[in-house]
């Protein structure tokens, strides 16, 4: 609860704080005296409640999605040694790390993959795949583990969906001011909310969005180094990097990757998205990840 309350009171100090800026500069006097009339506090609020609002109806359904998404099989009663270990060793993780008891879960994958969600880190998801239990040995999959409760003990998921509700909120906001004057200067519009300015504001919420996503990504890119940080320091740090090489095998070896994009946690994206330029990776390169828990950081 702590940190959502954390979440709410960032986002109005953010709102409050742009709201003086624009207030200090003008810039609602300025666009008006150029006969773009655009009640700014208005917008501004506006965007920020389908921005923001957007991304935290996401993370207050991420478990019931990625449940559904994935076909996970939650581990209420364990009935092999299997799944009998998985619970105890996510269990033990979970104290060491200070946080409550996640649900442990089990998806049909053949790669070797794991993820976390959840919008309390008392009350998270922490699930792995069939691929890695059966391939992974028991420190490998320790480590794995120790990495997505590290996301969960870090309070990624809130700290993503923070960025993501600021960048959707600016994306919609200046799209709309850009779209104005746009509108009034290449359109002759002298009425604000002509067909040019629609489809202005449709084109620049893409083109923002592309530059918004390269922030996201590098976010998603920086947290992955932190959770491989706390798999070294819950698990061991030689189990960590064997994991990842393990991964790397993997991956080597084209083994396709079964999760949608949004849940892929521990491995690396599909697709595309493997040739994609380093600004739109989710995750670092398994080598530069292997790197970084070899020397320490």
């Amino acid at each position: 609860m702590l940190r959502i309350g954390l979440f709410l009171g960032t986002n109005i100090a953010i709102l409050l704080l742009v709201s003086i800026i624009f207030k200090a500069l003008g810039l609602e006097d300025y666009l008006a005296s150029q006969g773009i009339h655009t009640n700014l506090g208005p917008l501004l609020l506006m965007s920020a409640l389908f921005g923001f609002g957007g991304s935290f109806v996401s993370l207050l359904i991420s478990k019931p999605m990625a449940k559904w998404s994935t076909g996970t099989k939650i581990i209420d009663s364990p009935a092999t040694p299997e799944e009998r270990w998985l619970m105890q060793t996510v269990a033990d993780l979970a104290q060491k790390a200070g946080i409550g008891m996640p649900e442990v879960g089990i998806f049909p994958a053949q790669q070797s993959n794991a993820f976390a969600t959840g919008w309390n880190k008392d009350n998270a998801l922490v699930a792995v795949s069939v691929g890695l239990l059966q391939r992974f040995d028991r420190d490998e999959a320790r480590a794995v583990l120790a990495h997505e409760i590290g996301h969960v003990a870090n309070g990624d998921m809130v700290t993503l969906t923070l960025i993501q509700g600021v960048l959707n909120t600016f994306v919609m906001f200046f799209a709309r001011i850009i779209g104005g004057i746009i509108d009034k200067a290449v359109f002759k519009n002298e009425r604000s909310g002509g067909m040019g300015y629609f489809v202005t504001v449709m084109v620049l919420q893409v083109v923002l969005g592309i530059f918004a996503s390269m922030i996201v990504m590098w976010f998603s890119r920086w947290r992955e180094f932190r959770a491989d940080a706390a798999g070294a320091t819950l698990a061991s740090r030689q189990s960590m990097i064997g994991a990842l090489e393990r991964l790397q095998a993997e991956t080597r070896a084209h083994v396709p990757n079964q999760m949608p994009d949004t849940l892929t946690a521990f491995g690396i994206s599909p697709g595309w998205k493997k040739t994609a330029t380093r600004l739109f990776m989710t995750h670092p390169p398994l080598e530069e990840r292997i790197d970084a828990l070899r020397r320490g950081l």
